[in-house]
């Protein structure tokens, strides 16, 4: 056997638990035919950008020769001033995902339990899979996170749970469920909140997390700039912290993990409140138009706080996945549940008014057909 042919077998050992780890899925971006597509698979903003943050992120091209400013201070400053939180506190980076698996990466190890809601996302056993961790899914009520299942999963070696609120399904916990969570934990358990939709829930009984994290020492939070600002291409996102979590962040991420043109594009598109508030009102008209117009075509409709809407297909995965199909070959992309284990079920991205009105005309042929 030649060893310097590294498509021979043999070779160096990965660690336990990679190998474990089922590749991320993206949403579908193509269409089987290959022409132009209306994406509502991956919950990207309807609206797109602020094209203040869009200026910035092109100014910020003249200076790609210069390294980034590794502790993202203008970023955090804008940050802390438009959420009232200490900027010292503050964790940035490509994406919450990284952070995600920062976390893991220095709370959790070989022996350790992380534990996760049935339908949370599905980064969550991956980031415990690739630091030796196992990942421990805890079933949910109706598609929401189970509080009571939640805390009573809880064992000697569960050192991190992880929440998504809202959820990958849309469902979400009002805060005083949160905090009846946080209040089963011991405190060497770190409770993750992943706020990812925050921006578009309504409901005044909803607290991100910011509360949270000022009054406990074992609770984070963390957001992204992928949704409702419009910037998923640029993989930016951040946390809040405690002083001793960020501190254990900071010495674990890359020396200049955020790039120069997501910081500036990041800075204006938090000064872009306006535009925001426009993202804000678009999403809240049009998922609730789309919650009502696949009732009325007969689909069940799970509620749903963030720039999506689930619906389920009474006959089933097979009828799920005709559907997915069905769209994709009209060139409308949505996202197919299966790697969550919701196979009967398809996600749908609140788009622009054009794409929700043909998504709900092609999902209406589709059904009538079936009948």
């Amino acid at each position: 056997m030649n060893a310097s042919n590294p498509w021979q077998p043999g070779g160096p050992v990965p660690r336990a638990g990679a190998l474990e780890i089922a590749p991320y899925v993206p949403g579908q971006s193509r269409a089987p035919h290959g022409g132009p597509v209306i994406k509502l698979s991956s919950n990207e903003s309807a609206i797109g950008p602020s094209p203040a943050a869009v200026a910035a992120y092109r100014q910020a091209a003249e200076s790609l020769h210069r390294y980034p400013d590794a502790a993202s201070a203008a970023l955090r400053s804008a940050l802390a001033e438009m959420h009232g939180i200490d900027a010292g506190g503050i964790v940035c980076g490509d994406g919450s995902d990284e952070l995600l698996h920062l976390l893991a990466l220095g709370y959790a190890g070989p022996g350790d339990e992380v534990l996760y809601s049935q339908y949370g996302f599905v980064v969550y056993p991956m980031a415990a899979l690739s630091v030796g961790a196992t990942p421990r899914a805890v079933p949910e009520r109706n598609y929401t996170v189970d509080v009571g299942a939640m805390a009573a999963a809880v064992t000697d070696e569960t050192r991190i749970v992880f929440i998504a609120n809202p959820n990958s399904t849309g469902t979400c916990l009002a805060a005083a469920e949160i905090e009846r969570l946080h209040a089963a934990l011991p405190a060497r358990v770190l409770l993750v909140l992943d706020a990812a939709y925050a921006e578009f829930v309504t409901d005044d009984a909803y607290e991100p997390g910011i509360a949270m994290v000022r009054d406990h020492a074992n609770v984070v939070m963390t957001r992204t700039f992928s949704k409702a600002y419009g910037l998923a291409g640029l993989r930016l996102g951040w946390c809040f912290a405690p002083p001793a979590v960020a501190d254990v962040l900071n010495r674990l991420r890359g020396p200049f993990n955020v790039t120069a043109p997501a910081q500036a594009a990041g800075v204006a598109a938090l000064a872009d409140i306006a535009f925001l508030d426009t993202v804000r009102a678009h999403n809240s008209e049009w998922r609730s138009w789309l919650a009502a117009e696949l009732k009325g075509l007969g689909l069940a409709v799970l509620p749903s706080s963030a720039n999506f809407v689930m619906t389920r297909f009474a006959a089933g995965a097979v009828q799920a996945a005709a559907a997915l199909a069905h769209l994709a070959g009209d060139g409308i992309l949505v996202r197919g549940m299966g790697p969550y284990g919701l196979h009967d079920c398809l996600r749908i991205t609140v788009g622009d008014e054009r794409s929700m009105r043909a998504l709900v005309k092609s999902l209406g042929e589709f059904l009538e057909a079936a009948e």
